[in-house]
């Protein structure tokens, strides 16, 4: 039976290997990303704009996330499946958080969960991790925000700034986050945090010295292009391929070619005199 990647693990992980973590939504994604190795698989809110269309994540909630969280989770055996707690399932109470997080552990049977925000959210961590619910933080741009900080912009650029960001890095820490996600912070800064920390950073368009990585799957694919954010790097270009693939299917099958006789059953030639006799 494959091993399952544990809290232990990532914060033991810290200045002895960089982690891996990559979004996953569907069962057939989360299959290949544990074959590839990935250490964590995050059932990212950011579902709402890939997977659904819309335009910002604050258009998905429970029953979504949910949902694909229990999907990733039996494509996966050895990832770590983090499920990412949507806009106002954490923000309103403490009581709120906790019964929202303890649902993606009972119901989409996540290993841990991921929330924003900073200092300002301590007590829902620290309530969650008392009742034995792994958490990931996120601070830096975190979209569920993005209203507040004027659209999708990098944090961090001014001194003041940065030091907001590496205390609230230190209090996520501190009320027991095993790990932190930094988006859309300078390099320079997201380094200073990484090393205010004794858990483990994971950037995301915060440069090299965070102590991992995470991208969303279809940036490193190459199959979203309604916009390409300068972190990403795409490892393959898979949406001509698809478009290649399904054009030429059209086109057999406006041509007759699909189905050919490969791809057909047939009766015996006994039963089908049977039938011409009838």
């Amino acid at each position: 039976m494959t091993k399952r990647v544990t809290v232990p693990e990532i914060l033991a992980a810290k200045g002895e290997r960089k982690l891996t973590e990559l979004t996953a939504y569907d069962y057939p994604t989360a299959l290949l990303a544990d074959k590839s190795g990935i250490d964590m698989l995050l059932v990212g809110d950011s579902l709402a704009m890939v997977v659904l269309g819309h335009e910002d994540t604050l258009s998905v909630g429970m029953t979504e996330m949910l949902h694909h969280t229990l999907a990733v989770s039996r494509g996966a055996s050895r990832a770590m499946v983090i499920g990412d707690m949507p806009f106002m399932s954490y923000q309103a109470s403490v009581e709120q958080a906790v019964l929202n997080a303890g649902r993606f552990m009972k119901e989409a049977r996540a290993n841990a969960v991921k929330l924003e925000g900073g200092a300002r959210i301590v007590p829902q961590i620290r309530a969650m991790v008392e009742a034995g619910i792994p958490v990931q933080g996120h601070i830096g741009l975190t979209p569920q925000s993005a209203a507040q900080f004027g659209g999708f912009k990098v944090q961090g650029k001014t001194a003041e700034a940065a030091k907001v960001l590496i205390e609230d890095a230190q209090a996520l820490a501190e009320a027991g986050c095993f790990s932190i996600v930094l988006e859309a912070i300078p390099s320079s800064i997201a380094e200073m945090v990484t090393e205010a920390v004794a858990v483990p950073t994971i950037g995301i368009g915060a440069g090299p010295a965070c102590d991992g990585q995470v991208l969303v799957v279809h940036d490193v694919l190459g199959l979203f292009d309604r916009f390409v954010p300068r972190f990403v790097k795409r490892y393959a270009k898979l949406d001509d391929l698809v478009v290649e693939a399904l054009t030429k299917y059209r086109d057999e099958v406006v041509q007759g070619i699909f189905p050919g006789p490969e791809h057909c059953f047939m009766i015996s030639e006994e039963e089908a005199k049977k039938l011409g006799k009838s």
